[in-house]
């Protein structure tokens, strides 16, 4: 193909896109409409599928091979679910899929349903191409929650004796591999305390105000990463950060507070330590315990991790990287401020690279698009991959 000329994505690839992004897979609700979808069509090709799921089966992981028992292989790895959009000032329907300006726009059309529907839409081509190398699915749910879903997957993929050799995660990097992001690792604290009338402090436990040292403590915490922690050039934050999200105590103006709840993050550059960074904070809550309980001993802060995304860094001449900048036609690389899975699979012993098409600035916005020209330098890519031989 002529690189000078302007791509134009085929029918069968816009229509998948499209199909996707209709299904409404927030991560609330099932994904099983579009899992059954995918499943439902490489069936029909052939495919052998394994779907592993959640506690309450409303959920499910998709992973199918082309090529079964053939080496290694390739993962094109993606995630089903999408945020919400409540509140947001959408110009349209966020499951319409429409065609505007060049665009498809819709909920996940960015992340990560374009991508996810370009690579299934290749499948017929794969199985026709008859690859001396496997090439996986691996379609995951709730991600944007925490990453759950692919602990699962991977988690079965050991189990199940296949070894995949590399992993190419979809997620919207304008088609240049993306080889580096920090860790994500959300905590809520639950501070108890004793509630009284507020003109009677001194019988009280005040949860909000013990909450309140604790955030001071984190915010410190923070200042003291950006200002003397290590560092790393290329991300639009170069330094690890700390954040306190969300705080909700009280119920009145004359009572104090029994309760409060605080949900913060640390995202880490890759190599720092998130687990030495939230013993200072737990560290700083047992400071301040033996005040509380001395007025109520069942006072104190309990903690819970609720999303755990590692950090992710491809080492050099790592192969999966090589492979993208193969398929992408470009000597660029990436750092990307967001999280992905890159990191699970990559501790898996797989490796692992970023690439797939759009911008992050659209996803999770109100009217969040793909442009038809990047879901076309997608599928282009995607059908290099008929050419490799690894």
């Amino acid at each position: 193909m002529n690189a000078s000329l302007p791509l134009t994505l085929s029918e069968n690839a816009l229509t998948w896109a499209q199909r996707l992004v209709r299904l409404r897979t927030v991560s609330a609700d099932s994904n099983l409409p579009l899992i059954e979808c995918i499943a439902d069509h490489l069936r029909a090709l052939g495919v052998p599928i394994r779907l592993t799921w959640d506690e309450e089966r409303r959920k499910a992981n998709l992973f199918a091979t082309i090529g079964t028992g053939k080496p290694g292989g390739v993962i094109l790895s993606g995630h089903t679910d999408t945020v919400p959009w409540d509140g947001q000032a959408w110009s349209m329907d966020p499951l319409s899929a429409e065609l505007r300006d060049a665009r498809l726009y819709g909920r996940g059309s960015a992340d990560m349903k374009g991508f996810i529907g370009l690579a299934v839409a290749q499948a017929q081509d794969f199985l026709a191409a008859d690859l001396p190398f496997a090439v996986h699915y691996a379609l995951s749910y709730d991600e944007e929650v925490g990453g759950f879903g692919a602990r699962a997957l991977i988690a079965d993929l050991k189990e199940s004796g296949l070894e995949p050799r590399l992993c190419i995660v979809g997620e919207p990097t304008n088609m240049v591999p993306a080889v580096a992001h920090k860790g994500v690792y959300r905590w809520r604290c639950c501070v108890r305390g004793k509630a009284a009338h507020s003109s009677l402090t001194p019988m009280a436990v005040n949860a909000l105000e013990a909450g309140a040292r604790l955030v001071s403590s984190i915010s410190d915490l923070a200042d003291r990463m950006r200002d003397a922690g290590p560092r790393h050039e290329g991300f639009d934050v170069p330094y690890s950060t700390a954040a306190v999200c969300q705080m909700h105590a009280g119920i009145a103006d004359n009572v104090v507070p029994e309760e409060c709840r605080i949900h913060y993050e640390f995202r880490n550059l890759p190599g720092a330590d998130a687990d030495a960074m939230q013993q200072q904070v737990q560290a700083r809550a047992a400071e301040l315990a033996p005040a509380m309980q001395a007025v109520d001993p069942t006072s104190g802060f309990r903690f819970e991790c609720t999303a755990e995304m590692p950090d992710f860094r491809a080492p050099p001449g790592d192969p999966a990287v090589a492979l993208a900048a193969r398929l992408a036609g470009t000597t660029d690389t990436a750092l990307v401020a967001f999280g992905t899975e890159a990191g699970l699979f990559q501790r898996a012993g797989i490796a692992t690279v970023i690439c797939g098409p759009g911008s992050i600035n659209q996803a999770h916005q109100a009217d969040e698009y793909v442009s038809l020209a990047q879901l076309a330098q997608c599928e282009r890519f995607l059908a290099r991959l008929r050419d490799e031989r690894l």
